[in-house]
């Protein structure tokens, strides 16, 4: 199957990113290179992109596709929260921008034996990176019912997580649950029908936890955007897509610490605690899709864009 991925908010990020021709950018999320294709034809010579991305099937597909770039580009496999390191290794210290798009791509849900997607039958794998050995059947059926209730409330957002959780562990007494519409059979037999609201698939909330925990997706994100906006050259831009409340409001957190880090009390008169910005949040409020774009690809839907920008001596 063809790397397939609508490149949400493209047009958008562009914009935002305020490219220089002869300037140092980084996809820290490269999957199909949709906005990395924009971001290299208007580099020249001088300038640089950077493409990570830990899903082989990714690297394969972005790399054919910026093939014409190749004098300019440099495709790693790694996940973004080793961004230093991977910049480290390349002799570059500070970058001119920075893109995170953390929807999932077309070609994982869509691709059957990926285990993304509760509408196609597949083993529970749900990996961005193939070469783990832990899966989404490896947390189904090692959890604790107290874990999985805890991922399942703070991950998928799910307010019957005790419930399905419960029903998980009772039936893998019998048999480990080894693939997708084993999985949705059961998180839909916990789920009481009169609750179910309409035109959501009450599957969705616990296969998000789920592919959340497995991935790290959270820790990761938390972990790395001080370090990337610590990496950015004066007037560089930090772009950041989110698919789901969890990740904006990290985003949005950090974005405002970054641009206000003061932790002196309110009434006191200067700050005395030390701590400098580091730039300006762009974007007070999410950059959303266009209507046009929404007719075009119902998945961007949920997307949001929030911007930051690097300011020395602020």
């Amino acid at each position: 199957m063809e790397f397939k991925h609508y490149s949400v908010l493209l047009n958008e990020c562009i914009d935002n990113l305020n490219i220089k021709p002869d300037g140092i950018y980084v996809d820290g999320t490269l999957g199909g290179a949709g906005h990395s294709f924009e971001i290299a034809k208007r580099l020249t010579d001088g300038g640089r992109l950077i493409g990570i991305d830990q899903d082989k099937d990714a690297i394969a597909a972005a790399t054919k596709r910026l093939e014409p770039f190749s004098d300019r580009v440099a495709i790693v496999r790694n996940n973004y929260e080793n961004f230093d390191l991977v910049l480290k290794q390349l002799g570059i210290s500070k970058v001119d921008g920075i893109l995170l798009d953390l929807g999932v791509s077309s070609y994982q849900i869509d691709t059957a034996d990926r285990g993304f997607s509760f509408s196609v039958d597949a083993p529970l794998d749900m990996r961005m990176d193939q070469r783990q050995d832990k899966t989404a059947a490896t947390i189904v059926n090692t959890y604790s019912e107290v874990e999985l209730t805890r991922i399942i409330r703070d991950y998928g957002e799910d307010r019957f997580a005790r419930q399905i959780a419960r029903k998980i562990c009772e039936v893998r007494q019998n048999a480990p649950i080894q693939t997708t519409f084993e999985l949705d059979r059961i998180i839909d037999t916990a789920i009481p029908a009169k609750f179910r609201k309409p035109g959501t698939h009450p599957a969705k909330r616990t296969f998000q936890a789920i592919r959340i925990e497995l991935n790290r997706e959270l820790e990761v994100l938390t972990q790395s955007i001080d370090s990337m906006i610590d990496h950015l050259n004066d007037g560089g831009r930090f772009c950041i897509i989110t698919f789901h409340s969890l990740e904006d409001r990290i985003v949005k957190t950090r974005f405002k610490t970054n641009e206000n880090p003061c932790t002196c009390p309110p009434e006191f008169p200067v700050c005395v605690c030390g701590n400098k910005s580091k730039g300006k949040v762009i974007s007070r409020k999410p950059i959303l899709p266009s209507d046009r774009e929404l007719e075009e690809n119902s998945r961007s839907r949920s997307a949001k864009l929030r911007v930051f920008e690097r300011r020395d001596g602020v």
